[in-house]
């Protein structure tokens, strides 16, 4: 009883403190890789193409049957002693064993098993794919979380500067150098900053349930994520994962990058799957080839007639009826009511159909990572931008409130420059992340894993 309640208490504090473990992006998409519905159901049809490949090469093994029969004749019948006929009932029993194997038939059987095979390295790049959008997905509610929060502290610094410059517009109004109306403006600051702060943290619970539901986590669980390494960098002016980069801008990497896009899993499947149409059109053709197969069996009987207490016993007759045969087949295709070249002409053009999505997802692909990789040197650009302009802004408040305070501004003028500076950091929070989310793309659509550092 102890060590049961001592292993419950362990399973709780376990679950307790995984918890209020804070989580970061790799941890999120990692758990996201594993537990997805998609993932899953990838996982599910790669082991079908698998067991499809397992039964194609056993279609090159012979083929063995053995059958069992059993005959109960009453009337007219045939006796298999003298071959004549006889009114009396009797009773048969047959056995046999056979094996068949087909030696040619149009290499059709190659061509199929190539087709399953191409089919089960498409369902392996389908998996990947799967675990990569899963991870793009959870990379971007990760950051759309992360971006909230930051929103949320900005907020709650905002309150407390307004509650502070509250008591002081008080102060000085009850001395005299301010008055009711600039009081009763730094009151509304102070409500609208709660307002907004209210509005963050509503947006701040749909981001974290757009979070869960992308990872397959518990929504009735509490998840924390640790978002800290994206905020507080705002005077850094780069994203806080490209420290070691300076702005790769030069066109041979550029050209470097475009030319690994081949490994993006999505043309993987694209390629894997024209192959697998290419071998099934060739199996198709094979229809019109002549097939010859091998086949060789034994056959034994047992006859009785019944109430009858002569004849021969059942080890005799199964030995004495033994036979064997070994035979060759030859099938030569004359006319199948055109179905043959019907097959031949649909498999054609479904090869053709794959060859055109997979030159149409090159391109896109290709297109894509330019994007992704222009993108990315935007942001780092704007990142060192908006942090200027923030350090800027934040002077500017800096001064304007040390004016108000001498009776040198209003609270309008205090306020435009708080809502200018609110709004730089917010934007540089946002170029930030957009720079982390476009480089991990970068490296998506160079065929990298996202979810493995």
């Amino acid at each position: 009883m102890k060590q049961t309640i001592l292993c419950v208490l362990m399973v709780l504090c376990s679950d307790y403190l995984q918890a209020q473990t804070a989580w970061t992006m790799l941890q999120c998409m990692q758990y996201a890789v594993e537990h997805n519905h998609e993932v899953k159901r990838a996982e599910l049809e790669l082991d079908n193409y698998r067991a499809q490949k397992t039964g194609t090469a056993g279609r090159f093994l012979p083929a063995v049957e053995a059958n069992i029969g059993a005959h109960y004749n009453f009337g007219r019948a045939i006796d298999p002693e003298t071959n004549g006929y006889t009114d009396v009932n009797t009773f048969y029993n047959g056995y046999s064993l056979q094996a068949s194997l087909p030696v040619f038939d149009g290499f059709s059987r190659v061509h199929a098993l190539k087709a399953a095979k191409a089919s089960e390295l498409m369902g392996q790049s389908a998996l990947q794919q799967s675990r990569s959008q899963t991870a793009l997905s959870v990379l971007q509610a990760f950051t759309d979380v992360a971006y909230y929060e930051g929103l949320v502290k900005m907020a709650r610094e905002k309150i407390e500067e307004t509650t502070l410059l509250l008591q002081q517009t008080r102060v000085l109004e009850e001395v005299g150098r301010k008055s009711r109306a600039e009081v009763a403006q730094v009151e509304a600051q102070k409500a609208e900053a709660d307002y907004e702060l209210t509005r963050q943290q509503n947006l701040l619970a749909s981001a974290m349930l757009e979070l869960k539901k992308s990872m397959a986590f518990p929504l009735s669980e509490e998840l924390r994520v640790k978002s800290e390494e994206f905020h507080g960098r705002e005077t850094e002016g780069r994203d806080p994962y490209s420290a070691e980069v300076s702005l790769p801008c030069d066109s041979s990497l550029f050209t470097l990058h475009s030319s690994l896009s081949s490994l993006h899993s999505s043309l993987q499947v694209a390629r894997y799957q024209m192959q697998a149409s290419r071998h099934e059109w060739r199996q198709a053709r094979a229809a019109l080839f002549p097939t010859l197969s091998l086949s060789a069996g034994l056959n034994t009987t047992y006859y009785h007639t019944l109430h009858a207490n002569s004849g021969q016993s059942f080890h005799a007759q199964f030995k004495n009826n033994m036979g064997e045969y070994v035979g060759i087949t030859l099938s030569i295709p004359l006319f199948d009511r055109l179905q043959t070249v019907t097959s031949i002409r649909r498999a054609k053009n479904n090869y053709r159909i794959a060859r055109e999505n997979y030159e149409q997802k090159r391109l896109e692909l290709e297109k894509l990572s330019r994007e992704a990789w222009q993108d990315w040197i935007g942001y780092l650009k704007q990142t060192e931008q908006m942090a200027k302009k923030v350090e800027a802004d934040s002077l500017s408040h800096q001064l304007t409130r040390r004016q108000f305070e001498e009776g040198l501004s209003t609270a309008i003028d205090l306020q435009t420059t708080s809502t200018q500076l609110q709004k730089s950091r917010a934007m540089l929070l946002q170029c930030q992340l957009m720079a982390i989310v476009k480089k991990q793309l970068v490296r998506y659509y160079q065929g990298k894993t996202i979810w493995t550092e």
